[in-house]
């Protein structure tokens, strides 16, 4: 996907979320709230639409941390987020889209691993803040 060298902007990936992947993430982690598949529930209770599950949105974040990591789950040896807002789903053929990008961080623990900082957007909004992936180099 990138060098992983330190100081370099990684490019950015997107990411869909429909309300079919909220409904199949749903039955994988056992996370059947109503705010994130059904509209009428998730208006009532002040949200603007269905939204996608924090970790849902993370797990993106994590698609993305092992795309750098040459598709090896286990280069990754530190992985974090904070949620900062909400990934609005709407009920379309389009879904939502999550716009991941990234930078290597100046201060790295060693020469063997590299730091990550990554951003997460929604149209524009932050989606998850404080985010960052230590990475095993080869």
């Amino acid at each position: 996907m990138g060098t992983l060298t330190p100081g370099t902007e990684l490019a950015p990936k997107s990411y869909r979320a429909t309300r079919l992947d909220l409904v199949k993430y749903a039955g994988a982690s056992g996370d059947f709230n109503v705010i994130h598949w059904n509209e009428r529930i998730a208006k009532s209770v002040g949200l603007p639409n269905v939204i996608a599950h924090g970790m849902y949105t993370m797990a993106q974040a994590g698609r993305y941390v092992t795309e750098l990591a040459d598709g090896d789950p286990g280069r990754v040896v530190e992985f974090g987020v904070r949620f900062s807002s909400m990934v609005v789903v709407p009920d379309d053929d389009e879904g939502a889209t999550i716009e991941i990008s990234g930078a290597v961080s100046a201060e790295q623990p060693d020469a063997d691993h590299v730091v990550v900082e990554i951003t997460a957007r929604q149209d524009g909004t932050k989606v998850l803040s404080r985010a960052r992936a230590v990475i095993r180099l080869v």
